[in-house]
């Protein structure tokens, strides 16, 4: 593409992990069975959920609903990166650029406010257990969800109407594997001012409200299972909490690496770390919640056994 000044470029080119060709087929090798594991994990972690009646509790109401959005998630990322690996022009739509960076910031954030509400309900369980089935009502959690779901995509929207308005002029490539904020700001000529400032505003506001919520929620916990006089009480207080800090860890830890940083400091390595909470969290999440979830690990053997017999 030249340069001159292009409002709205009908394209794309998404330079995606490398540009050398023999890379190619070899990252189609790799990522395609890791999107077959997410899908099928977190589906898993769905059906089990849904068929054991020892698991219809508000945690697990959330596990599933974050299983869901792990699978929108990776799926508005994945297909396309897939097929880039296998094309030559690795091209990209401006309304589809577009729409997959309004998605991916839309599942990205309710990732992140779902396991706000996680935390919460943790909170409750561990802190004020006589009242938990009390707080912890159905209309409370539906609440939670719906306040997870819109807060998101108005703050995706606002994102996608900001960048809608720029002017690009220069290269179409984009140094990334999907359509993220910082790499296609880079691409622009016009002046991103507001655009900046309303991501170091606006947008961190929205990553701080639940990640606020994670960290006073753990420190009353931690305040609570210090009191408990017997190890094995702290233990298994800490138990159920060691799944979900496992995921917030994994997840915020990456993208603080990437966004928390002025965008002339957007580089490869940001790219990769970028794989770590777009790709490799959504799968690891059903390992990490089976395997040491004792009660997932009994619902997943229910479901396989029902499974077997039919």
């Amino acid at each position: 593409m030249g340069r001159t000044n292009i409002t709205r470029p009908t394209e794309f080119i998404l330079l995606g992990l490398s540009s050398r060709p023999e890379d190619q087929k070899p990252l189609f090798v790799m990522f395609l069975p890791i999107y077959l594991i997410t899908v099928i994990g977190n589906l898993l972690i769905i059906l089990t959920i849904r068929s054991d009646t020892r698991l219809q509790t508000p945690m697990y109401f959330f596990l599933s609903v974050l299983s869901f959005v792990d699978i929108c998630y990776v799926t508005v990322i994945i297909p396309k990166m897939l097929a880039n690996f296998l094309s030559k022009t690795k091209t990209i739509s401006y309304g589809e650029c577009l729409t997959q960076m309004y998605f991916f910031i839309a599942f990205g954030n309710t990732d992140s406010y779902l396991l706000a509400a996680m935390a919460i309900d943790r909170y409750v369980a561990i802190c004020n257990p006589l009242h938990y089935i009390t707080i912890m009502n159905h209309r409370r959690c539906v609440l939670l969800l719906v306040l997870s779901f819109c807060i998101p995509h108005l703050h995706s929207l606002l994102h996608i109407l900001l960048t809608n308005q720029l002017v690009f002029c220069a290269s179409n490539v984009i140094h990334h594997f999907f359509c993220d904020d910082q790499p296609v700001l880079k691409l622009s000529c016009s002046s991103h001012f507001v655009k900046e400032i309303t991501v170091m505003t606006e947008g961190l506001a929205i990553i701080m409200i639940p990640f606020s919520c994670i960290i006073i929620s753990y420190l009353r916990i931690f305040i609570t299972v210090l009191k408990i006089p017997s190890a094995a009480g702290k233990y298994k207080a800490f138990s159920t909490c060691g799944s979900h800090l496992t995921v917030v860890t994994l997840f915020y830890g990456s993208i603080s690496y990437v966004y928390f940083k002025p965008l002339s400091n957007y580089t490869v390595k940001d790219r990769i770390a970028t794989i770590v909470y777009t790709i490799l969290t959504p799968m690891l999440n059903p390992f990490i919640y089976s395997l040491r979830n004792k009660d997932m690990k009994q619902g997943l053997m229910k479901l396989m056994h029902r499974v077997k017999d039919q």
